[in-house]
């Protein structure tokens, strides 16, 4: 025997109530289904029935709307026929009852908690009948009869043991195969007035008879596939969830998944019957199943549940530490007033207590709490209540988390990273919960941190802002495509690219933006700036996010320190931050230090070559670096390569341009400010205090031509070619090559065109590869040499 239990979005309209009929009819053995009223139809009534206690008749519209709403359905769904006029006259009936009670309410101008319940079990009482008839052999019941409440306390509280015994006389002994409940619905042990059992109450119902009865099953059947790992409106890649306990569903359910009325699930879990949620629309889903067997699959926490229009209010003072009953007296107080507390954070030294209410009960919170503690406020001995607002709440649950030592800390740690600041937190001895309080706006990067984090996500993702996409960003945007289905498989990692920028446009979007045609799209969109993509970068507060600079912008590397204090990593290959003074590369490197985050720039020097992280590697481990001696310019390595009798030097110059290894404006190459460039890095990283003008300068080209145009500059240029032929031939007959070597020795930096000898390891050296040697205190006497590509797109 299974209990199956229909919310209002299952009855809402005539095709999601065939579903319900076919799921029924098609179930084995006997069961019991518990409906609720058509989905909005409670909230008309509550509207309506307020309406009229302000005199305010349009109200009859919107009672008018329901009832043609109602008849509409019959008339879909039922076969014209006696059955179908009975039930409109019953349909009709329950209207006009309801419409006398609304009248009376007018009248008088008052609504009382009686009346009101009485107006909203209309919901239930109209789609049970229309449910009993649609449904093949179904057999009403009324509620009221069954589920009985007493009053205590200001409340309709449930009579168990009454109702347990009413559920097992109607319901128990019944000889049909389908009985068909009302939800929702109660009455008055003592008067017999109606009451009921709570929004949500229908789920309520259905687990009290599950309970009552041994059920086999109980079963929600709603408009979602399960329990969700977190709220699908704000993580995309959520998932149903296939098992819960029952504690797990309970504290996912009381921070804010309305999957199932919380009440619900403690009489089921007492009898220990299984829960599924299903689909109404979609069947054949899986869906969640609540029991005690969690089908453990390694993961730590099995969802993140979150509420918003939160307030915190902290309750201080110096008076309430080692006093016993200050906290009976907060708790008392707030329950007097009907505030519902769902969070609780107390610091060791008991000098305050900070609690999580909702914000339309922090007014009031506060106001009773001053009142309570007026005495010892006016003496100093407290201070007045203190709120916060525009808060979230967010829970991490999971019965597995006891058994994993740090996940507090990797919780703490991930938010921490992302700059979301944790105002407030609570974490109960079992572990099954760890719940904390932030800023509203950090609550959709919270949840993907902590969702991609804990690997609740299929992948983790790395959101990519792209700046530049010339010949190096664009060559990283196809590696991005070409890859992006291999990492996905083997490492679990998505790169999503969600924006991208040149120097006059830019595009983002938080899903992610289509790499093929997107450079076009891009010089399609608006004018822009950089510091509009920097502002647009903060605004999107996207978690796991990185700022990838593929240009040679001084303004773009201005816009560094804005993105690494929001928490935005940094990979540059754009060498200008961190070759600049002294005092703003390491400004840069102590904020991403403080925030968590990376601020990486391996490729400004030797491109894809592992030279900076070798030199990090080597001084972690405690090394020291001696000296440095690199050819670290791929441009002039393959001019100095090229150079030959037929070759003049003015050729080489343009041909490399041609092959894509110069600046457009080969000057930049040529006065060595590049080298310079990556010889402070290089020192910097090695430990050494450096800034461009400390590095001596031994150059091979006139100054004067670094003056005028670019195009007065190719018309000198052939002027040199006699000069170095003369010095080339003089050179080759030696056995030597030039090559221009940038040194640091003895905190000393120095570029210079040197004449390298045949025993030399740079005399080797091929077309625009790029060589590093490191003498260090471990590689004295044999070097550390590193050797590759050292200029081209791919690399």
């Amino acid at each position: 025997m299974k209990v199956l239990k229909f919310g209002g979005t299952s009855v809402g309209t005539a095709a999601s109530l065939r579903n319900v009929r076919n799921i029924v009819e098609n179930c084995d053995g006997r069961v019991v289904v518990v409906v609720s009223a058509l989905g909005g139809v409670t909230d008309g009534l509550i509207k309506a029935a307020n309406m009229s206690a302000a005199g305010d008749m349009s109200y009859t519209a919107g009672v008018e709307a329901m009832r043609v709403r109602h008849i509409e359905v019959i008339s879909e769904l039922i076969e014209a026929g006696p059955a179908m006029a009975a039930l409109v006259s019953r349909v009709d009936a329950m209207f006009t009852e309801l419409g006398s009670i609304l009248t009376g309410v007018s009248l008088i101008r008052d609504l009382s908690e009686k009346t009101l319940n009485t107006i909203v079990s209309y919901g239930e009482r109209l789609s049970s009948d229309i449910c009993s008839v649609l449904i093949d052999g179904a057999v009403l019941h009324d509620s009221r009869r069954i589920f009985r409440t007493v009053r205590r306390h200001g409340r309709n509280l449930l009579d168990t043991g009454l109702t347990n015994s009413n559920i097992r006389t109607e319901l128990g002994g019944a000889e049909e195969r389908i009985s068909l409940v009302p939800g929702f619905i109660s009455s008055d042990r003592d008067s017999g007035e109606v009451t009921n059992l709570g929004r949500g109450g229908s789920d309520y119902t259905a687990s009290l008879i599950a309970a009552a009865l041994g059920a086999e099953a109980l079963e929600i059947w709603t408009d979602v596939d399960g329990f969700m790992t977190a709220d699908p409106k704000i993580i995309s890649n959520a998932y149903v969830i296939d098992s819960l306990t029952y504690h797990e569903a309970m504290e996912l359910c009381n921070f804010g998944a309305k999957v199932v009325y919380p009440p619900t699930i403690y009489p089921a879990c007492a009898h220990n019957i299984p829960i599924y949620i299903r689909n109404t629309f979609r069947p054949d889903a899986r869906g969640t199943v609540i029991c005690n067997d969690n089908r453990k699959d390694g993961r730590a926490i099995r969802g993140i549940s979150s509420i918003c229009g939160t307030s915190v209010i902290t309750v201080a003072g110096l008076s309430m530490v080692g006093v016993i009953g200050v906290n009976k007296r907060i708790f008392s107080t707030l329950a007097d007033n009907g505030i519902s507390v769902f969070l609780v954070a107390q610091a060791s030294s008991e000098n305050s207590t900070s609690i999580g209410v909702r914000d339309e009960d922090a007014d009031l919170a506060c106001e009773v709490l001053d009142a309570e503690f007026a005495k010892e406020i006016e003496t100093g001995a407290m201070f007045p209540m203190a709120v916060q607002r525009n808060l979230a709440a967010v829970a991490v649950v999971g019965e597995n988390m006891k058994d994993v030592p740090g996940i507090s800390a990797k919780l703490y740690g991930a938010l921490g990273r992302s700059g979301i600041s944790v105002i407030a937190c609570a974490q109960g001895a079992s572990e099954t919960n760890i719940s904390f309080i932030i800023e509203s706006r950090w609550l959709r990067k919270a949840l993907n941190v902590i969702h991609d984090s804990f690997f609740l996500s299929e992948y983790q993702v790395l959101n990519i802002f792209l700046c530049g996409v010339g010949t190096v960003g664009g060559s990283l945007l196809e590696q991005i495509d070409s890859q992006r289905e291999t990492l996905m498989k083997q490492r679990n990692l998505k790169l999503n690219v969600v924006g991208i920028a040149n120097s006059r446009h830019a595009i983002c979007d938080r899903e992610g933006l289509e790499l093929k045609g997107c450079i076009d799209r891009l010089k399609a969109s608006a004018a822009s700036d950089i510091y509009a993509f920097r502002d647009e970068i903060i605004r999107m507060n996207i978690y796991n996010s990185v700022f990838v600079d593929c240009s040679a912008s001084k303004e773009v590397a201005s816009i560094y320190e804005d993105l690494l204090m929001h928490n935005v990593n940094i990979v540059a290959a754009n060498k200008i931050a961190a070759s600049s003074s002294y005092g703003e590369y390491s400004r840069l490197k102590e904020i991403a230090r403080t925030k968590g985050v990376k601020f990486l720039f391996e490729t400004n020097v030797g491109a894809g070559l592992p030279i900076i992280n070798t030199i990090n590697s080597l001084r972690n481990s405690g090394d020291h670096i001696l000296k440095i001696e690199a050819v670290l310019s791929g441009t002039l390595n393959y001019i100095f390569n090229t150079i030959s009798a037929d070759i003049p030097f003015s050729r080489t110059v343009r041909m490399a341009m041609e092959a894509g290894y110069a600046e457009p404006d080969p000057r930049i190459d040529l006065c060595g400010m590049d080298v310079v460039r990556k010889l402070v890095i290089l020192s910097r990283e090695s430990g050494y205090r450096m800034e461009q003008e400390d590095v001596e300068k031994q150059l091979f080209v006139p100054d004067d031509f670094f003056t005028g145009s670019l195009e007065e500059f190719w018309r000198r240029l052939p002027e040199l070619d006699e000069d170095f032929e003369i010095r080339r031939r003089k050179l080759e007959a030696e056995g030597k090559c030039w090559r221009f070597v940038a040194k640091l020795e003895n905190g000393r930096g120095s570029v210079a065109l040197r004449e390298i000898d045949k025993g030399h390891s740079f005399y080797k050296l091929e077309g625009s590869n790029n060589i590093i040697q490191l003498t260090t205190e471990r590689y004295r006497q044999y070097p550390m040499l590193i050797q590759g590509y050292g200029a081209g797109a791919d690399v």
